[in-house]
């Protein structure tokens, strides 16, 4: 399934290239426009940092769950739907479960390409501050492991395209109040809770505590809970292609 994606976008990276942009913008826009007015603020740790290094990690995140949703939801509908990819995969040995893992690390690949680039723009503009930076790129396969898997499952239940509304009235907000350009602090309490039990902000807050070298051992929940989204999501899309694709 990895090699057929390979070929069908070897003349169409262009397009799987654009979606890294679109974090990019917002870090020279928001990070580094808005960065200048904002001076610093209170980090991981409640260490001061840069309003830049503080929003970098965030949209490091962001970039990953974009390219896995991406891959994920609106592709995978068509290969389900229209193209009808999965039943031809049938005819080989394949199973409907091979067919959901191979989906995923396909749409692992598109968002690990998009946290390659990014991770290298971080170091390059001089954000990365700690050696725990390296892991931030195994952190963000992590985040696009559960969003890939999550998507995945949601669109398994989508009957036509305007559904996909629905997934951007959920993520867009996942990406503007996972405590992405502002601490988590500022909310009052009962908001608090609800925005740190989102897969966004146990990414955003996982990474982020590695690009500041804020390494406690509650960073291990925000692995866990991603994990279990990732499998229960990823089990879920399995049952779900088995009742498609072969009744």
């Amino acid at each position: 399934l990895v090699e057929r994606n390979l070929y069908v976008y070897r003349h169409g990276w262009l397009v799987i290239l654009s979606g890294f942009f679109e974090p990019l913008f917002y870090l020279l826009g928001i990070g580094f426009g808005i960065g200048t007015l904002v001076g610093t603020v209170v980090g991981p740790g409640g260490q001061e940092i840069t309003y830049q290094q503080f929003v970098a990690p965030a949209l490091l995140a962001s970039a990953s769950m974009n390219g896995a949703i991406n891959e994920s939801t609106f592709n995978f509908f068509f290969k389900l739907n229209y193209d009808k990819t999965f039943v031809s995969i049938l005819a080989t040995p394949l199973s409907s479960g091979d067919i959901a893992v191979g989906e995923l690390i396909w749409a692992l690949i598109r968002g690990g390409l998009y946290a390659i680039g990014f991770l290298i723009v971080m170091i390059v503009l001089g954000l990365a501050v700690s050696p725990w930076i390296l892991l931030a790129l195994p952190a963000a396969l992590l985040v696009g492991f559960a969003f890939g898997a999550a998507g995945m499952a949601a669109t398994s239940f989508m009957k036509t395209w305007q559904d996909f509304d629905l997934i951007q009235l959920v993520i867009l907000p996942l990406f503007l109040f996972s405590a992405t350009f502002y601490p988590i602090e500022t909310y009052p309490e009962p908001i608090r809770f609800i925005v740190q039990l989102t897969p966004l902000y146990q990414g955003v807050d996982l990474i982020r505590s590695l690009a500041v070298g804020a390494i406690s051992p509650y960073l291990l929940v925000h692995v866990a809970y991603l994990l279990i989204v990732g499998f229960v999501g990823l089990f879920v899309v399995s049952r779900r292609l088995d009742k498609l694709l072969l009744q």
